[in-house]
């Protein structure tokens, strides 16, 4: 998979290229990343990517001619019969929050464009005529959209095929499963006190698949329990958690 950043600060990805898993992700070609500096398509000598706004406030404002320009190069290099799967996204705060689904949505494209947003924001022109997802990775707001763009890629790079060592490391991850994931423990056996559950040391696999569902179950019901709406749960999934006090409508 292909992601192309459109970024006033295209130093900020140097890290990403060069450490952890999608480091290596990005050496070996599973995943491809390309950082465009967006003052490359400014329409002056200076590189002036930002402006004041129409109308007085507080904050600059970023131009429209260079992230235009910007973005229809990158569709340029994009195959034909792909650029309308492409999606190209704004990080914003206005976005639509990032979860699991858009992160999903995202995984099955061939490519993505991201714009990193940045001052007080872009000219509205840029929501109205180039981007199909404007995305915000939390309610928050960020001195620029590098970071939010990381993370973007990051979730979605997870999903791309031997990124992560095995499909059943990523399947199981909180969320992503659709629950919270269960207790982990690893040795020692015993640390200042604290033991490993009896049940993960039985050899019984069954015993600790039960386990370990019904320990996910209860940590997504205490902790997150709006997740249980949409959760693939089975019969037996639903008998436990109602012996736990919950009633299924969402409560």
């Amino acid at each position: 998979m292909r992601f192309t950043v459109l970024t006033l600060f295209p130093e900020s990805f140097r890290m990403m290229e060069e450490y952890s898993v999608l480091g290596r992700a990005l050496r070996s070609g599973l995943i491809e990343l390309e950082t465009v500096d967006i003052r490359q398509f400014a329409t002056d000598r200076h590189g002036t990517a930002d402006d004041y706004q129409f109308g007085g406030g507080p904050g600059m404002v970023m131009k429209p001619e260079p992230v235009f320009a910007a973005v229809e190069s990158a569709l340029a290099r994009v195959p034909v019969e792909e650029r309308s799967a492409t999606p190209v996204a704004l990080t914003s705060p206005q976005g639509d929050n990032l979860d699991q689904n858009l992160v999903n949505e995202f995984a099955s494209a061939p490519g993505m464009i991201v714009i990193c947003g940045h001052y007080a924001g872009v000219d509205e022109r840029i929501r109205q005529g180039l981007i199909t997802h404007e995305i915000s990775i939390g309610d928050y707001v960020l001195t620029g959209g590098e970071l939010a763009a990381m993370v973007i890629i990051d979730a979605i790079s997870r999903f791309v095929p031997d990124v992560i060592g095995s499909a059943e490391n990523v399947e199981h991850d909180s969320i992503t499963s659709g629950l919270l994931q269960h207790p982990l423990y690893t040795r020692p056996a015993a640390f200042r006190g604290m033991g490993v559950p009896e049940v993960l040391t039985s050899g019984n696999h069954a015993d600790i698949e039960r386990w370990r569902r019904r320990q996910s179950l209860e940590r997504t019901l205490r902790l997150r329990p709006d997740l249980l709406d949409t959760a693939p749960l089975t019969n037996s999934d639903r008998v436990f958690l109602a012996s736990l006090g919950w009633s299924g409508d969402g409560d």
